[in-house]
């Protein structure tokens, strides 16, 4: 019984199970044809306007930090104990993430 609770063979039991799921599911779902605007990006069922201007990897990965440090900070300042000392180190910490959080967001003239 131990034997089935090793994470290594309960990975590759689940893993079966899956693909199991998924032939089924296969098997019976509904075969067509593909939409023609089936790779065009996800605009609420809206057909976008042509764009002149595209956002690059750049500007996504400085949105993706600036969501990842804000998540952080909210994570670590919840798990400070309520103490005088740390309260001025969350205040710290926070005045520290506002100053990162606004150097991510501005933006850069081109």
């Amino acid at each position: 019984m131990n034997l089935l609770l090793s994470p290594p063979i309960a990975f590759v039991f689940f893993l079966l199970l899956l693909i199991l799921v998924y032939a089924m599911i296969q098997r019976h779902a509904a075969k067509g044809l593909d939409h023609p605007d089936k790779h065009l990006p996800y605009s609420g069922g809206q057909k976008l306007p042509p764009t002149e201007v595209r956002l690059s990897y750049e500007t996504f990965f400085r949105l993706g930090l600036l969501f990842g440090i804000a998540h952080v900070a909210v994570l670590v300042l919840a798990t400070l104990p309520l103490n005088r000392s740390s309260q001025w180190l969350g205040l710290l910490y926070l005045v520290g993430i506002s100053i990162s959080a606004i150097v991510l967001a501005r933006t850069r003239p081109e």
